[in-house]
């Protein structure tokens, strides 16, 4: 490889998205059963933001004096300024935005529509895969 990969190399592609009208009961639902943390978030097929697993658990603080979660939405507790980057964006430069800003996810787009997701953990699974291409080793050497 001679230049820096695109973001698109890189992302997890077709992620799960919610809707601003879902329940929160329904998004909590989703990144439980399919082991996420975030979820875009759209309002008539256009993306308006994200959702994490840590707005949830903020918005179940009782002391932030919110509806019981049976009551609220993704419109009430989503992040409406998330990153967003195009799909052809190295990913040096996501990875760097993503570290200055600390923030565990893009949202990747192209021409417009949400095409993949791009999280921290798509970010050690890159590291891992080229420093084991750097770095070969024996098999068992990983059995621990």
């Amino acid at each position: 490889m001679d230049r820096i990969p695109p973001t698109k190399s890189v992302m997890t592609p077709f992620p799960l998205f919610v809707n601003v009208d879902d329940s929160l009961l329904l998004a909590r639902q989703l990144m439980v059963q399919h082991e996420v943390r975030h979820l875009p978030v759209k309002e008539k097929n256009r993306l308006v933001g994200v959702l994490t697993d840590r707005d949830l658990k903020r918005a179940l603080d009782p002391d932030l004096g919110l509806p019981p979660m049976d009551e609220l939405f993704v419109r009430d507790i989503f992040v409406p300024d998330a990153y967003v980057v195009d799909s052809n964006t190295p990913i040096d430069d996501v990875l760097h935005h993503m570290a200055t800003c600390h923030i565990g996810s893009a949202l990747v787009t192209s021409h417009g529509h949400l095409v993949g997701i791009f999280t921290a953990t798509d970010a050690c699974r890159m590291l891992c895969q080229h420093l084991r291409s750097l770095f070969p080793s024996h098999p068992d050497d990983h059995a621990a």
